[in-house]
């Protein structure tokens, strides 16, 4: 017999010892095994209570869908494309069936029908009772392991380790939160386990998620109807685990690269004029800008009785066409502020009726409910011929000249359980598919844009979705959070745990946005500091106090321009991070355990975070701070503003100043960077500067930097981009740095003037060679002049440029003097 075979014996002996240990409790789908059957990558099992089916959607996923009998079914919204083509095996025991792809195995017991999951021999997942079914609840049961820690949930303020708490699956608004909340804007039905599985609730009602709250040791995932499946992925690592994650559930599309620049946001710009002065005025305080976000003024002069209009208070906004064409000639765009609700008051209510856009009551007429901004209706946008009305909205106003979209209270705020909406054909009502609203208007909006605009890349920012809303573009934020220190401690939290499950663009509005009497510029500085260091720079708050920088005092405003302008020099770093993600789903903001995988401890962190792999970040949130202690990793880290060095693997204090915020740069580091720009429109490579970290105990290191238009949407699918691969060597008497190109893409610079930054270089050198041609050695950066050759060392900082130009794949050598 094979040792196949041996294995599979021995996993079936620990499952059935795990399965002896269970509680079994409640009405459950204690269904028996009838038949089975292979069909392609599924395996069908039918029961004498229905129909279980099992597909591999890649080599380490399996959704896994329980149909019982005379049960209403809703289709997926969490997966994304058709399963990838993988290599499935099926064995049969007696007792049990087992069904494997390469990185994962399901062991299916036939008398109770229910699975386990295995990684190898490791047992990652059982359920206790498979599906259960009670009147109207319905969901599943597993058993957690000793020690198990939890993340998930989506955007909940609970610590970063869930296990033991219990909350709402209700997308939720949580108007000026602070360092506590279990239900918010953006609630996801999936944990990511310290056992290195993801599970998904592919569910879209209303419902809870229990993690060890009620029952210590179960895990229990419920909602009042919906989808009876959920998905399972096992990955060997946690980056892994995210990249088979994002198979399933879809990738990012790249965002448009003006989407990482500066926005100017509030609540909200009143008319066209004040809109006008605030783009000039940051031109005028030469803080470098991207996009202006109009709230709902756009359509209305007051917060009330307007909602649904969708067209230009031509009061407030005489010429938007012309306004929006001389902000774009500044190399700023406009986005707009959206909502699903048309009130009964505005002037698109009729034609909202008569073209059967709004959800229904149970009557059959457009479902009216009365909320904050007045009478309304909601846009059914799980209906065809809804969207379409909907969708004519934002074609319109695209084809004057809008950029982006920005879709607010879409969780939605208010969502009536017994709306009726058409999905399918089918009618569902509000609580059925109300966490998946903000996903599906997502959808629609994106392909709306993609249609209109096949050139570019749409920018939507939602409040709200889905598991998978990420492959709708969907940039996420925290939602309305309270302008104080409580809520800005929160953020790194948030951020983590969404970009775990996939929304890597999850950002906080910058300086918080509700309530606060006086400015306090402690606290709006950390903010903003925190935020060149998150996925969007976008300052937004309401306007008793001016959440833009050029508004405040001299001092705010010259200790942010720097920080502002460092966002902007960084753009190739970040831009690179973008197009990790959109590969791989890996997040910008990575959290501490990714480190230091074995080391659960880390998985508690929420206090400092990597953005990227180079950088180390703690941002400040607590007023008067003057030191700061930072847990550094093992190797060696630079402190970003000095270059001072510091042995990892301890905890550190770092001084501070309301200057400087820590930032810590990993040894071995490649940082691509330009100059700063007033606009992205304005950005290019032909001037480049590559840092490079350079520690003797880092023997090899590589970085790559990715190149392409920012704007094309199809430029990953169809190859029209560009890499950088930057590749070193260090020993004790020199270094070496291979420097490539590959790829290609219109417009691309033929010639970059590159220079390199060599950081930690101790000192000066006359050997200094390009493709094995000796460059001059100057004594002052001065004579380094454009166009110009050469290398210069810095010997306050230690710190050797070495400038040239740079055309083909090409070698530079540095050895000691």
């Amino acid at each position: 017999m094979t040792n196949t075979y041996f294995r599979s014996l021995r996993v079936l002996a620990r499952y059935l010892l795990v399965l002896s240990l269970l509680t079994l409790s409640g009405a459950s789908f204690a269904a028996r095994y009838l038949t089975h059957e292979l069909q392609g990558q599924s395996l069908i099992i039918h029961s004498d209570e229905g129909q279980l089916r099992l597909t591999a959607y890649n080599a380490h996923a399996f959704e896994v869908f329980y149909q019982p009998t005379q049960t209403k079914q809703l289709p997926s919204f969490a997966i994304g494309d058709p399963p990838l083509t993988t290599n499935v095996t099926l064995k049969e025991q007696a007792k049990a069936l087992f069904f494997q792809v390469e990185g994962l195995q399901a062991v299916i017991e036939k008398f109770p029908l229910r699975i386990s999951y295995y990684q190898g021999e490791k047992l990652l997942l059982a359920e206790e009772v498979g599906l259960f079914k009670q009147d109207t609840l319905r969901g599943f049961r597993f058993s957690l392991q000793t020690g198990e820690k939890l993340l998930g949930g989506g955007e909940r303020i609970l610590g970063m380790d869930r296990r033991g708490q219990r909350f709402p699956l209700y997308n939720k608004a949580h108007y000026g939160y602070g360092n506590e909340s279990k239900q918010m804007y953006f609630g996801l039905p999936a944990v990511m386990s310290s056992k290195k599985y993801a599970l998904i609730f592919d569910n879209s009602a209303r419902g809870y998620m229990d993690l060890g709250a009620t029952e210590v040791d179960i895990m229990q995932f419920e909602a009042v109807g919906g989808r009876t499946s959920y998905i399972v992925i096992a990955g060997q690592t946690y980056p892994e685990l995210i990249k088979h994650y994002v198979q399933v559930t879809g990738t990012q599309p790249l965002p448009p690269r003006w989407a990482l620049g500066n926005f100017a946001s509030r609540f909200g710009y009143r008319t066209e004029q004040e809109t006008r002065d605030t783009v000039q005025r940051f031109i005028d305080q030469d803080f470098p800008l991207d996009a202006i976000v109009l709230d709902l003024y756009w359509f209305g002069e007051d917060i009330k009785g307007h909602m649904g209009n969708l067209e230009w208070d031509k009061n407030a906004f005489p010429t938007p066409v012309n306004m929006i064409g001389d902000l774009k000639a500044k190399g700023v765009k406009t986005v707009l502020i959206t909502e699903p609700f048309i009130l009964s008051s505005s002037s698109k209510y009729s034609s909202a009726v008569k073209n059967q856009a709004l959800a229904k009551s149970l009557g059959g007429k457009p479902r009216q409910f009365d909320f904050y901004f007045g009478n309304t209706g909601l846009v059914d946008v799980f209906d065809d011929n809804a969207s379409a009305w909907f969708n004519q909205v934002y074609t319109n106003l695209y084809k004057q000249g809008v950029a982006g979209w920005w879709g607010d209270l879409g969780e939605p705020e208010m969502h009536p359980g017994d709306a009726i909406h058409q999905l399918d054909g089918v009618s569902v009502t509000g609580d059925e598919i109300h966490n998946v609203y903000g996903h599906k208007w997502a959808q629609r909006v994106y392909e709306n844009q993609r249609t209109i605009a096949p050139q570019q890349r749409p920018f939507i920012m939602m409040r709200s979705g889905f598991v998978g809303s990420q492959r709708y573009g969907m940039i996420p934020w925290t939602g309305d959070v309270s302008r104080s220190w409580d809520g800005l401690k929160p953020q790194v939290e948030l951020s983590l745990q969404m970009g775990l499950l996939g929304m890597g663009y999850t950002h906080s509005d910058l300086g918080g946005f509700a309530g606060g009497e006086v400015f306090d510029q402690q606290m709006y500085i950390r903010w903003l500091q925190y935020g060149v260091f998150q996925p969007v720079f976008r300052p937004h708050a309401q306007d008793n106090i001016a959440p833009e920088p050029v508004f405040h005092d001299q001092q705010t405003r010259d200790i942010l321009r720097p920080y502002v302008k460092l966002r902007y020099a960084m753009l190739p770093y970040n831009y690179s991070l973008a197009y990790q993600n959109s590969l791989t789903g890996m997040p910008l903001m990575r959290p501490m355990f990714f480190e230091d995988e074995s080391n659960t401890a880390l998985i508690d962190n929420k206090e400092q975070y990597f953005w990227g792999d180079a950088f180390l970040i703690k941002p400040i949130t607590e007023p008067g701070i003057e030191s700061v202690t930072m847990d550094l990793p093992a190797g060696q880290w630079f402190e970003f503003w000095t270059d001072k060095v510091y042995a990892g693997a301890q905890r550190i204090t770092l001084p501070v100043s309301l200057k400087t915020l820590p930032v810590m740069v990993r040894a071995g580091s490649f940082v691509p960077m330009v100059e700063p720009v007033q606009s992205t429109d304005n950005y290019d490579t032909d001037q480049l500067e590559l840092h490079y970290y350079a520690h003797k105990a880092v023997l090899s290191a590589q970085g790559v930097m990715y190149d392409d238009d920012g704007a094309n949407p199809d430029a990953l699918k169809n190859g029209q981009f560009e890499t950088l691969h930057f590749k070193a060597r260090q020993d004790d008497r020199d270094l070496q740095i291979d420097l490539s190109r590959s790829g290609e893409y219109q417009g691309m610079p033929l010639t970059r003037e590159l220079t390199v930054v060599i950081h930690n270089w101790q000192q000066g050198s006359d050997k200094v060679l390009v493709a094995g041609k000796r460059l001059p050695f100057y004594s002052t950066q001065a004579e380094l002049v454009e166009g110009k050759s050469g290398a210069w060392w810095d010997e306050a900082r230690h710190v050797l440029k070495v400038t040239f130009a740079w055309q083909q794949n090409t070698h530079l050598s540095i050895g000691a003097k």
